[in-house]
């Protein structure tokens, strides 16, 4: 089965590959690693590899099963772009996604160039959402104008975990930035100028902005639980949908 999400912009999490390799600063802490080894020590379905990249056909019909309008997100545990999954198994992918008109699929990489080519001659369903991860501005930035130059119908940024000020950034062609601060022991700290610049070249370029979590280190600069943090927003700091969603 899919799994209910505790991801606050989405609402189930569909897994068909598990498992990745670290690219760029922002891999550094995976929350997916972690929660793969764990997975697998409690022996876990699809985890008997831990956290090396495995591919799942039996979990391809998931979505197909449940007629409810759904909004996914694709791999949550892993990157759908990853270099060692084959085209030929993304499209898999793909088949199950126009098959479910009703659902919507939000679907986010670290690879940019793999998205690129395997979009090189093939369209992007109306369902689904493309995003990239930008963690800072050597590898998140250019990350962001590749996905610029891909047609799909909403392109959203992960900006989690923001590992620096990102200065001026031109958002056009982006519908939606997600922002947040690194989770677990060894968090890194975001500081609150950081989200909040970003905030607000979004509401000056109009580009919807989620302000997701501060993470283990709060507005404040005090490392706790995160959940405590949440408690700390201020209202400056706020979150919005892309207007596809609220329709």
């Amino acid at each position: 089965m899919t799994t209910k999400s505790q991801i606050e912009w989405t609402e189930q999490t569909w897994n068909p590959t598990t498992g990745c390799t670290k690219v760029s600063a922002g891999c550094k802490h995976c929350y997916a690693e972690v929660m793969a080894k764990r997975l697998k020590a409690m022996g876990a379905n699809g985890y008997q590899n831990g956290f090396e990249l495995s591919l799942l056909e039996e979990r391809l019909s998931q979505p197909i099963k449940r007629k409810k309008p759904t909004t996914y997100f694709v791999n949550s545990m892993s990157d759908l772009f990853h270099e060692n999954v084959p085209f030929e198994f993304i499209d898999k992918v793909f088949q199950v996604i126009k098959q479910t008109p009703q659902h919507r699929y939000q679907i986010l990489t670290k690879r940019e160039n793999q998205l690129l080519a395997y979009f090189q001659n093939r369209n992007v369903p109306d369902n689904v959402w493309l995003g990239v991860s930008v963690e800072n501005i050597k590898e998140g930035l250019p990350r962001m104008e590749v996905l610029k130059t891909i047609p799909a119908k909403i392109r959203f940024l992960s900006v989690e975990p923001l590992l620096e000020d990102l200065g001026d950034v031109d958002f056009s062609g982006i519908h939606w930035v997600i922002v947040g601060g690194e989770s677990g022991s060894k968090a890194r700290p975001m500081k609150e100028q950081w989200a909040l610049n970003i905030q607000e070249q979004c509401e000056e370029q109009n580009i919807a902005f989620f302000f997701k979590q501060w993470g283990t280190w709060g507005a404040d600069g005090v490392k706790r639980n995160k959940h405590q943090n949440g408690k700390l927003l201020k209202n400056k700091i706020h979150h919005s949908y892309p207007q596809a969603l609220l329709i």
